[in-house]
């Protein structure tokens, strides 16, 4: 009794999947981008960094954001400082307290990793 011919999928002429043809990111971009991504993460840094660029002056006050939070001073700032420390945030001290504003830049080039025409082919 003779069947369908069967392929396998060592077979050359079978593709399991479409093929990548874009362009990925190297390896040097993935490593700037990772640790972006690793702070925002973090559900207390994505809300922080929301109600800053959510904020009417453009900044925000630690002693503002404090209260949106049932957690401590300390633990605000820490967030705080990862966020400023990956380049997401500047920060400006005035008097006894500090100021942070979100770099639009930074926002940006986040916002530009998971556009859809910088993932197709060129």
């Amino acid at each position: 009794m003779s069947g369908p011919e069967e392929t396998t999928m060592s077979d050359p002429g079978l593709a399991c999947c479409t093929p990548l043809s874009g362009t990925a990111m190297s390896t040097e971009q993935a490593e700037q981008v990772a640790p972006l991504l690793k702070a925002l993460a973090d559900p207390v840094r994505l809300r922080l960094l929301s109600l800053i660029a959510s904020s009417t002056t453009g900044e925000a006050c630690v002693c503002d954001l404090n209260d949106a939070f049932d957690l401590t001073q300390a633990t605000i700032s820490h967030h705080l400082k990862v966020l400023h420390s990956v380049g997401l945030l500047d920060r400006e001290k005035r008097g006894v307290w500090v100021y942070y504003a979100v770099r639009p830049e930074a926002l940006t080039a986040v916002a530009g990793l998971f556009q859809t025409a910088s993932l197709t082919p060129a």
